[in-house]
């Protein structure tokens, strides 16, 4: 046998083992240092109503990350409010329109109603989550108008967004609840 040969091959199997040692190192130090960028508070919460509501959690885990960043006292420029983000007329309509229970803590409280308007959007618009969601940011009012503009029915899936906003906003969510299925499933 070629000595030359035997060195390179030897050489090569190390690099090999060395680039596989990094990769595993990598890919076991990812998700802590990621959970560290998106971390996961009420928990318990959010699986309590997703279940109760039957939507994905991790779907609820993108929107509180992308409306409030798990920041229980986020109020928007809108008046939206918790860690939903929801607008005071929109939680009383929720709260009479789905006998929702009050609780004592607003956290909870909040996580309840944004949970419970989200499965009515996700209903409205026939499990078209895109929909729905575009619905959860900029109202329904705007997108019934869209789906009118757009030749759909009102109960069908949203083409196009024209609010540059709204569409953002739906790609961070979907974006994001990727992230948490990923990191805490």
């Amino acid at each position: 046998m070629n000595i030359a040969k035997y060195n390179h091959s030897k050489k090569f199997t190390y690099v090999i083992f060395v680039l596989i040692f990094i990769l595993i190192s990598v890919a076991l130090l990812i998700k802590p240092i990621m959970k560290n960028i998106y971390p996961l508070k009420f928990g318990n919460y959010i699986s309590k109503y997703s279940t109760m509501y039957g939507i994905d959690k991790y779907l609820v885990m993108g929107i509180i990350s992308s409306e409030s960043k798990f920041d229980e006292n986020a109020v928007s420029h809108k008046a939206a409010k918790g860690l939903m983000q929801l607008k005071d007329e929109t939680a009383k309509w929720c709260i009479e329109n789905f006998n929702i229970k009050e609780t004592s803590d607003p956290s909870e409280m909040n996580i309840s109603i944004g949970c419970a308007y989200i499965n009515y959007l996700i209903d409205k618009y026939k499990g078209n989550t895109l929909t729905a969601l575009a619905a959860y940011n900029a109202g329904e009012g705007n997108v019934t108008r869209w789906l009118k503009e757009q030749g759909s029915p009102p109960d069908k899936a949203l083409g196009d967004i024209p609010f540059g906003e709204t569409e953002k906003y739906v790609k961070k969510v979907l974006q994001r609840e990727k992230v948490y299925r990923f990191l805490y499933s």
